[in-house]
């Protein structure tokens, strides 16, 4: 047969409404295609639900949720020609989010209901799908139609999608009680969402303080506050907080977040929340007027940043060292206060005045002197530290790898190397009397120490070398230096020296008689460079 792209069909409607609950079977067949196409089934917006179950052409959904809606499309593919796809859309039915607002009088500047005015109740709730939407009207339990006083109506789903409006014209004192505005869909299955609105000679608009000992609130860095904003009248409405002193989103990630009692709770409050929230009243559940506001100030405290959080000096001894701890930012910054520390001992405290560092000077380093300074500068909030490690610990020596001839003796059984050297800031601490050298076979545990004596004072960039002899073929050693001055051992340097060769009749046949260097060329050098 002659290859064919693929070609399908689904076996159900587009789109498919279903209750949330109910199990969906989409069936999609193959029409044609040759070789016989794989089908596969996806989603447009992200992957299929976890709970799907899929056999061929064929998925089902056992129980429907509305996190499960969506696009769900059908592909074919035979690698001849296009795949195919085919769609259809799953809307679960819902109803949600049911909320009313009172518009006093459309047609005058009044935030108060009056007898003898106009009064507007409007209704809304999201609702899917939308067009299976429907109202009905309630006053006092009883169902209202509408009338020339009693004017009900839809708004343009456009304008305002799913909300319906009750106008009560030339308001009268009978005209006061429980309206009720009762959303459904036609399908059925979903339960009704029901919104009771009272009108009578107590419903007034909102007002909105803040209550004195509430602003400015002052919490610290990682607490939980509460701002607060007290909300009047009847009904009370949602309250809406944002940030008023910076175009900035939320805590939670909005630019507005709704709260049901005025409270704004802020778990884990960082510095970057400090600054100014805006309170203000919405239509939502409560009068259509212009928005009441209130600001309430936040400052958050929190402990110095400092610098540097940590810093080695090495010196030797008899000569001075000054150490320098800077504040980056705190809150508060006028209650600033230091104290140098080495270990437990107090060595000095103080306060800030218009400076933002403060220094500390050892004028001659003894024995004594050495160890861990620590600079701490406190506000309210805690503190932060500036650490400063002060050793007379020499420098790591620093192994040369480009030795000319570095096998320097060569036997049957054993050969000697030439160890090379040179010292990382020689001068920076007291004069190095000797280097520690320790030798062991790889793989081994046991080193072999011994000492080099030093005479006289290394120079920067110096080249210092020590022979190793009796090193027994073909082993490969690892071999440790560690600088010692009067202070102690300083840091240590490891490297690996290896012999390698090929037969050991080669070696004789191509070196008898010849100079030591060309063993050179049979010496590879392995080395792990590093401090310890």
């Amino acid at each position: 047969m002659e290859p064919a792209s693929p070609s399908i069909k689904l076996l159900v409607d587009d789109p498919i409404v279903v209750n949330p609950g109910e199990a969906i079977t989409l069936v999609c067949v193959t029409t044609g295609g040759e070789p016989a196409p794989s089908l596969t089934w996806v989603r447009s917006a992200g992957v299929l639900p976890e709970k799907t179950v899929l056999n061929g052409g064929t998925l089902t959904i056992p129980a429907i949720t509305s996190e499960d809606a969506g696009t769900y499309s059908c592909v074919a593919n035979n690698n001849v020609g296009n795949p195919a796809k085919k769609s259809t859309n799953i809307i679960v039915r819902a109803l949600k989010k049911g909320r009313f607002w009172i518009t006093p009088d459309p047609y005058h500047k009044d935030d108060n209901i009056q007898i003898g005015r106009e009064v507007k109740i409007s209704c809304q709730v999201e609702a899917v799908p939308s067009e299976e939407l429907t109202f009905s009207w309630f006053k006092n339990g009883r169902p209202l139609r509408s009338s020339e006083r009693m004017v009900i109506t839809q708004t343009d789903p456009d304008v305002s999608p799913g909300t319906t409006n009750l106008d009560i014209i030339d308001l009268k004192f009978t005209d006061f009680g429980t309206y009720t505005c009762v959303a459904s869909l036609k399908g059925g299955g979903i339960s009704d969402i029901s919104i009771d609105v009272n009108i009578s000679s107590s419903t007034v608009p909102p007002n909105l303080t803040v209550p004195q000992e509430k602003s400015p609130l002052v919490t610290r860095e990682g607490d939980t506050i509460e701002l607060q904003c007290q909300v009047t009248g009847k009904p009370k409405p949602i309250i809406l907080w944002s940030r008023a002193d910076k175009e900035v989103v939320m805590p939670d990630g909005a630019m507005q977040t709704e709260s049901y009692d005025g409270i704004l709770r802020i778990v884990n409050v960082s510095r970057e929340m400090t600054g100014t929230y805006r309170c203000q009243t919405s239509q939502y559940n409560g009068f259509n007027v212009k928005p009441r506001e209130a600001l309430v100030q936040l400052i958050v405290q929190y402990p110095p940043a400092v610098e540097p959080t940590f810093l080695e000096i090495r010196q030797g001894q008899g000569r001075s060292i000054t150490m320098s701890c800077r504040v980056l930012r705190a809150y508060p910054t006028r209650v600033l206060t230091y104290e140098w520390r080495l270990g437990s001992k107090l060595l000095r405290t103080g306060q800030f005045d218009v400076q933002d560092s403060t220094e500390y000077t050892v004028s001659s380093l003894s024995r004594d002197s050495y160890g861990i300074y620590n600079c701490n500068i406190i506000n309210e909030a805690g503190a932060g530290r500036c650490s400063f490690l002060v050793t007379g610990k020499a420098y790591a020596p620093e192994f040369y790898y480009d030795t000319y001839n570095p096998l320097w003796q060569n036997r049957p059984r054993v050969y000697s190397y030439s160890l090379q050297w040179t010292q990382m800031n020689p001068d920076a601490v007291d004069r190095i009397l000797a280097y520690r050298l320790g030798i062991r076979q790889a793989g081994q545990q046991r080193w072999w120490e011994q000492e080099i004596t030093v005479n006289g004072n290394i120079q920067k960039g110096e080249l210092i070398t020590y022979n190793l002899t009796e090193l027994i073929k073909p082993e490969a050693y690892e071999v440790r230096l560690t600088p010692i001055t009067r202070f102690g051992e300083g840091d240590s340097t490891i490297r690996v020296i290896k012999y390698s060769g090929k037969k050991v009749f080669v070696y004789e046949e191509v070196c008898r008689g010849a100079s030591s260097g060309a063993f050179g060329l049979l010496l590879q050098l392995h080395y792990v460079a590093r401090c310890v």
